[in-house]
């Protein structure tokens, strides 16, 4: 009879060794082990026996956390996880089949193919009005500037207090990221590239990011809205409760995989050649002219990101655990299950692996595109141009009818310019034997129709280039800030998702570095090589190079002059060199410092070379190490002389630098003397004296005024008379002298009109009194007069 000991067996090596799904981690068991009560009917593995009654104690090996548990898995459990999965992918397939066709049916609205219509006429004209194609190409190379610029995507942010070593970090973390991006990861690029003409015309599109084993890095891939699929009920990628990506795969690809141990290593069927005609890669297939040919063994490859409850693998709690489950969609074959959630993560948490990019925001999952936004009026634009182009055809072209007995020599080809050709009529009236139809000209009403239905598309579709390029750059502040504001709101928002996205993808990037850590690839200074692996420690943040709120050339072009004139309008305040720097940095201009030296730091320098540089008008700065009584006296000396006060500007430029030396002096001394103090306190052993700090700027004012009393008599210009001053004083004298002559003659001329009109007063008396007495003299004959009369009467 078997022993106990001789019953168990190592489950995990009944199956074969398999790498793990992370292309290098080995399915090995680890040492846990759990015991089981096995029932004496059920069938077990080969080599195992069971007494009735008895418990048999089987070790179940834990298996490394990264390791394709489909190896392990039994074909019955995979083949119902296959089917459940795959049934429930065509239900969510179906639930966005209203949303294909619509994506399928506008990518026609592009004109890229030309339509050969038979309808109202054969040869009518198929064109389409590039209202949507000039939108989305324009949005496209517009933000593939801003997302991916020549010097790279990626700058860094620290964390915290930053310190030395945290600079150089972060200079190294943004060196590497960019050079894998811009070098290393090939696909980067043109996906991206590929990935900002897809968003605007669908709304949403993809990017995946993982470690690829077969290549050993990094890989960010664009996935189209169309190979993503979601729930009905999904509202965004952390959340939704399934995630599926289909992908397209040769044999050879899928080959790799399976020797790499990532993949089980199954028979595979192919899928059927060929897209649905209505399907959105059949639309894109003959927009470009493509058909599959059935030589091409392409598999349709089913990546689930589900939450599952895995037979083997439960949790203890009951709590359905994150997996990645892979499905061969023809053959229904589980390539691979593996763990999606962190080692180390005791919550297990899902991890993510795609970015999604939204053009505007939708009403569900998926966000809104330019087919849905201005798709009506590219039709409605269509339809205008080809009834322009049509009547224009048929009025250049005119048909009609004629007479039956009418007969035309030819009358099967078109006539020439300049050609006659004969006819027969009857009767000989040619005028009622051909009637014309009444083709009108293009109507001028459609015309201007067309106008404005291709104005309000582009008015929504526009970036706003044209109204801040058109700015003078003599205008106000508030007049450029809000023609840039006008015509920048709805490229902002979409520029502002583009730069949340990138920064999810970048911050992913930053994470599959930190997980794969290998030695820099290039020299990186006074450090170790290896020091990569300690880098991306979380202490330094990965963003995008573009601004969320910038996102053209224009707009930064615009906004760095503006900061230009503010500085040069109040210098003083501005630092003009960083108001410079700004601007070429919105021109793109290259090795701005062969253009722009930086300003360099000042330097301590002799009392000659300061007094020189007070006469070229240049800053001065006095340093605390210096010997400020050496320099007081040397400024003094040039200061009394009087060439340096003939140059304004350079006195008081020096005299300012001799009042810094004055006050490092008190400070020095001040400072001297309480360190003094306190060292004689402790060599008499007295605790230490408490001084306030007000106590010591109150000493090193005092000080300052005791150097001021001795320092400004030597350095304070001698007085001489100015030879201007003189004149002016002169004039002064003059003047004066001439407003007392004025007096005088003034005084002079009253006491003369005084006199006068003295004089001539005493004459009007004197000639009164005359006349009075000459009157009362004839009065007194006048009275003796009559009174004689009266008495030679009597």
């Amino acid at each position: 009879m078997a022993t106990r000991e001789e019953r168990s067996r190592d489950i995990a090596g009944m199956v074969e060794k398999s790498m793990g799904a992370g292309g290098s981690a080995i399915l090995q068991p680890e040492a846990d082990s759990l015991q089981i009560e096995v029932d004496e009917t059920e069938a077990l593995p080969e080599g195992i026996e069971v007494e009735t009654g008895e418990q048999v104690e089987v070790v179940a090996e834990a298996y490394n956390h990264d390791a394709n548990l489909a190896e392990v898995l039994e074909d019955s459990v995979l083949g119902a996880l296959a089917s459940d999965l795959q049934s429930k992918v065509k239900e969510d397939l179906e639930s966005r089949g209203d949303w294909e066709e619509a994506i399928a049916k506008g990518l026609n609205l592009l004109g890229i193919n030309y339509e050969d219509r038979s309808d109202p006429f054969l040869g009518a004209s198929g064109v389409t009005h590039p209202l949507l194609s000039e939108a989305t190409t324009q949005f496209q190379s517009q933000a593939y500037k801003e997302m991916l610029p020549a010097g790279g995507p990626i700058k860094t942010q620290i964390l915290g207090v930053p310190t030395k070593e945290t600079e150089d970090q972060a200079q190294r973390i943004k060196d590497y990221m960019n050079y894998q991006i811009m070098e290393v990861m090939e696909e980067y690029d043109p996906d991206t590239d590929q990935m900002l003409f897809y968003l605007p015309l669908t709304g949403s599109t993809f990017k995946k990011v993982y470690f690829d084993p077969t290549k050993q890095r990094a890989v960010s891939k664009f996935v189209p809205a169309e190979d993503l699929v979601v729930p009905y009920s999904a509202s965004d990628l952390m959340t939704a409760e399934r995630v599926t990506h289909v992908v397209k795969m040769t044999y050879n690809d899928i080959r790799k995989l399976q020797v790499a141990g990532v993949y089980r290593d199954v028979e595979l069927s192919a899928s059927d050649s060929g897209e649905d005609e209505g399907s959105i890669q059949g639309t894109t297939d003959e927009l470009q002219g493509l058909h599959p040919g059935y030589s091409d063994d392409v598999y349709t490859i089913l990546e689930v990101h589900v939450d599952l409850d895995l037979e083997g693998f439960e949790d203890p709690n009951g709590i359905m655990l994150p997996y990645i489950v892979t499905i061969d969609e023809n053959s229904s074959q589980v390539l691979s299950v593996v763990r999606n959630y962190r080692e180390q993560d005791q919550l297990r948490r899902k991890r993510q692996y795609f970015v999604h990019f939204k053009f505007l925001p939708g009403f569900g999952f998926y966000g809104f595109g330019l087919l849905h936004t201005i798709g009506g009026l590219s039709r409605a634009a269509t339809s205008i141009l080809r009834q322009l182009i049509d009547a224009g055809t048929l009025s250049n072209l005119p048909a009609g009818f004629k007479a039956r007995g009418v007969r035309i020599r030819n009358d099967d080809e078109p006539l020439n310019p300049g050609e006659f050709r004969d006819i027969d009529v009857p009767g000989g009236d040619l005028k009622n034997s051909i009637i014309p139809l009444p083709y009108k000209e293009p109507s001028a009403t459609l015309a201007q129709l067309l106008g404005v239905v291709v104005d309000s598309g582009r008015r929504f579709a526009q970036v706003a280039d044209a109204k801040i390029a058109d700015v003078n750059s003599q205008a106000p502040v508030g007049t450029t800030v809000a023609l840039i504001e006008q015509g920048s709101k709805i490229i902002s928002s979409i520029h502002k998702r583009l730069h949340y996205g990138q920064k999810q993808e970048f911050r992913m990037l930053a994470e599959i570095f930190s997980e794969n850590p290998v030695p820099y690839p290039y020299f990186v200074g006074n450090v170790p090589p290896q020091i990569m692996a300690q880098d991306f420690d979380g202490r330094v943040d990965i963003l995008p190079v573009s601004d969320p709120n910038i996102f053209s050339m224009a707009q930064r072009l615009s906004l760095a002059q503006t900061q230009l004139q503010l500085a040069q309008a109040a210098p003083q305040m501005h630092n003009q060199y960083e108001a410079y720097r700004r601007m070429y940095d919105a021109l793109d201009v290259k090795n701005i410092d062969g253009i722009l030296p930086p300003p360099q730091p000042p330097a301590p320098a002799d009392p000659a070379t300061e007094n020189a540089n007070s006469i070229k008008g240049m800053p001065l700065q006095a340093f605390p190490q210096q010997d400020h009584e050496a320099h007081l006296m040397a400024h003094a000396t040039f200061l009394s002389n009087l060439a340096s006060q003939a140059n304004p500007q350079g006195y008081a430029l020096l005299q300012a630098h001799v009042q810094e030396h004055i006050g490092m002096l008190a400070r020095d001394q001040v400072t001297k003397f309480f360190q003094t103090m306190m060292e004689e306190a402790q060599q008499r052993g007295e605790p230490m004296p408490q001084i306030a700090p007000e106590a010591i700027e109150a000493a090193i004012s005092q000080q300052i005024g005791e150097i001021l009393k001795e320092v400004m008599p030597v350095i304070e210009p001698a007085q001489k008379p100015d030879p201007l001053v003189a004149i002016r004083e002169k004039e002064l004298e003059n003047d004066t002298a001439e407003i007392q002559r004025k007096s005088i003659n003034d005084m002079m001329s009253f006491q003369i009109d005084q006199a006068k009109l003295k004089q001539a007063f005493d004459i009007a008396q004197q000639r009164t009194k005359t006349q009075e007495q000459i009157a009362d003299d004839r009065n007194d004959v006048n009275i003796y007069r009559i009174n004689t009369q009266a008495a030679s009467r009597k």
